[in-house]
């Protein structure tokens, strides 16, 4: 009898963590971190290695710009899955974002270990489209005392170019745009539009001609044309 009371108890424990998760996913998938963080926080007593429940609590922090939150949930999983790509960006990722809202010292000292995090996820995945893309931005960004670099930066766009040509184009217009190069950044921004012909690939180029050429009338055609 015993035995019995046991298989039902652990069931009915079984079905409400899985409901618990599936609305807790349901609410994340809407946006309403709160209450997605409730749940999630709720399940993760019951599964407390859940790696991905921990990673959801993760991005709820990120969302909320908690970076502490987030840096101590993807180091958890860093440090479990220390082979997962994913886990080391995005830990880089809340480190690069709490070093930007820190004092110029202590962010100093965080500048190599989000380094290490990016380069770690691109090594470990090679085709791991998004910690090619932390990398550019990173070397552009850094002064060239701590790191930074456009030789750098334009080796992880070439590579981004062999795994997505819109990636790649993007990448490079990015680089021109940060360099004031306005013509070589229309250049690849344009080709990175004939090929994607997203939103995203319309919005660099549309903010180009409007905010940096000041060329209102190839904003405006472009607008007609990508909203035809």
């Amino acid at each position: 009898m015993k035995i019995i009371q046991i298989f039902f108890l652990l069931l009915s424990l079984s079905v409400f963590s899985q409901t618990t998760f599936e609305k807790a996913e349901k609410l994340y998938a809407q946006k309403r971190y709160n209450e997605a963080e409730i749940l999630f926080s709720e399940f993760l007593k019951l599964q407390p290695n859940h790696a991905k429940t921990i990673e959801y609590l993760g991005d709820i922090a990120g969302n909320q710009k908690k970076w502490d939150d987030a840096i101590l949930n993807y180091k958890k999983l860093k440090s479990s899955f220390p082979k997962n790509a994913n886990y080391w960006y995005k830990f880089g990722g809340a480190l690069g974002m709490k070093a930007k809202e820190s004092n110029k010292f202590k962010a100093l000292g965080m500048i190599d270990e989000v380094e290490e995090s990016f380069l770690t996820a691109a090594k470990l995945d090679t085709k791991h489209v998004e910690s090619r893309w932390a990398l550019v931005m990173l070397y552009i960004e850094l002064p060239a005392i701590i790191g930074g670099s456009e030789k750098k930066a334009q080796k992880y766009a070439d590579e981004l170019m062999a795994l997505s040509k819109v990636d790649g184009y993007l990448a490079k217009g990015y680089i021109d745009v940060y360099f004031s190069r306005y013509t070589k950044a229309e250049i690849n921004y344009k080709k990175a539009h004939e090929i994607g012909s997203s939103k995203t690939t319309f919005e660099k180029l549309y903010d180009l001609y409007l905010n940096k050429l000041k060329d209102k009338a190839k904003a405006n055609k472009l607008k007609e044309q990508f909203e035809k």
